[in-house]
């Protein structure tokens, strides 16, 4: 018997005792260290192929993992049982994974559709990340058949779905010829998968489309935007953002909130600010602009939510703005966010009457850490609400627990208090 003959009888013993490493070992002998062209080898080539898919469907982890350059030299004759792995819905998942990860490898035009349609039908976001990462690896290969199907209507949003999964700049052509299509799926995908790219033929196209009828390409064309706000001024993006606030789909209003936010600048703190105080906004659009305001982060869009906490006559929205004061974490700020919110507490606005407001003024003073608002917390101490009192107490030993416990033991013998504070300090000493 000679070496090749006995390397098989051994692969063959080493599989039907499921001893996998074993078997690998013969495997790599036999197809990576021998001639692989021998014609003993090549007479065996579905045995071979027959051993190393039952390594790919028993085998570990590790196992799987070492056998990947074995398929690679069986080459275009796995691809049918591969295939047939990747295509079977009731195969162990890690097992299609493995075989997704190899069709990558093997970079095989006949990979592509399989690969394709496991993006389409798969739930499991590791399968399609991993189907993903294979095209990617194709790269031209599977960007070239993908063009092709961009050509016929009834595959042409399974084609641009799949080129938005290939990170490579020759995507950028054939996605470009569909962003007029007639089908607003297939432009919206053609904008979302563009949006992740930064070239020059990008921000027209997606400009353009903020007036697209289609409410989802709106929608994707605002949240590309959103990723260049270098380009804020040179294409003056705030003012074609805006209108866009009042678009009718309130998803398409919402996420250029977001958007405007990006862009840091006090105009877009103003068109925000303006959209906010409008008479026909929604609830859900107040909320999200606040935060936006928020996010933005400059000492403009503060006083943008300070006016409108006063003009504003919603205790959804009261209650919003102050949250977000309390959210304010640059260190330039956070002195304007707790002026803001003692100037509330010590005005005679009527959301100063309500202690659900009170409560989040505490809360957010708490958070920003300014030692001033320690004696206005102490104050609300004497409030006759015992929730209120609790949020003073809580916020006290969040801002500053030592000087908090020194001005209340001060204050603890002071019979100038009213009775109210009077106990409001006892209650914080015995809490503390």
């Amino acid at each position: 018997m000679n070496n090749i003959n006995q390397l098989l009888v051994q692969a063959q013993a080493a599989h039907d005792a499921a001893d996998w490493s074993l078997l690998i070992q013969y495997l790599q002998q036999l197809i990576l260290k021998q001639e692989s062209t021998h014609p003993e080898i090549l007479q065996n080539q579905e045995l071979l192929l027959d051993l190393t898919i039952s390594i790919l469907e028993m085998g570990d982890f590790q196992q799987r993992w070492e056998i990947a350059k074995i398929f690679q030299h069986l080459g275009k004759l796995a691809l049918p049982r591969l295939v047939e792995i990747l295509e079977d819905e009731d195969a162990d998942e890690e097992v299609r994974w493995y075989t997704a990860r190899i069709l990558g490898e093997l970079q095989h035009p006949e990979t592509i559709a399989p690969l394709v349609q496991l993006l389409k039908t798969s739930d499991s976001q590791e399968l399609k990340q991993m189907a993903a990462n294979a095209l990617g690896k194709m790269d031209r290969l599977a960007s070239a058949a993908l063009t092709e199907l961009l050509l016929a209507e009834d595959t042409r949003l399974l084609a641009v779905r799949s080129l938005s999964y290939i990170p490579s700049t020759d995507t950028i052509t054939p996605l470009l010829s569909v962003v007029e299509d007639p089908q607003p799926a297939v432009r919206t995908a053609a904008i979302e998968a563009l949006s992740s790219f930064h070239d020059e033929r990008i921000p027209p196209v997606l400009v353009k489309a903020l007036d697209d009828f289609a409410a989802s390409v709106r929608h994707a064309a605002v949240q590309g935007l959103g990723f260049r706000p270098e380009l804020c001024e040179t294409l003056d993006l705030v003012t074609k953002l805006q209108p866009r606030l009042d678009d009718l789909n309130e998803n398409v209003a919402c996420t250029t909130a977001i958007t405007l936010a990006r862009m840091g600048s006090d105009k877009a703190a103003q068109c925000l600010f303006e959209a906010l105080i409008s008479p026909s906004i929604s609830i859900k659009l107040q909320l999200e602009i606040i935060c936006a305001l928020s996010w933005l982060g400059t000492s403009a869009s503060l006083a943008y939510l300070q006016q409108a906490f006063n003009q504003s006559t919603s205790k959804t929205v009261w209650q919003e703005i102050v949250t977000v004061l309390g959210r304010v974490q640059q260190p330039e700020l956070t002195p304007l966010a707790t002026e803001i919110l003692l100037t509330i507490l010590q005005s005679n606005h009527p959301a100063k009457e309500l202690a659900n407001i009170k409560n989040a003024i505490a809360l957010s003073l708490g958070q920003l850490g300014c030692i001033q608002a320690i004696e206005p917390l102490i104050l609300l101490l004497a409030d006759a609400e015992p929730s209120v009192r609790l949020h003073a107490i809580a916020a006290l030993k969040n801002l500053s627990p030592e000087i908090a416990h020194q001005q209340l033991q001060k204050l603890a013998n002071n019979t100038t208090l009213t009775p109210e504070l009077q106990q409001g300090v006892a209650i914080a000493l015995a809490e503390w």
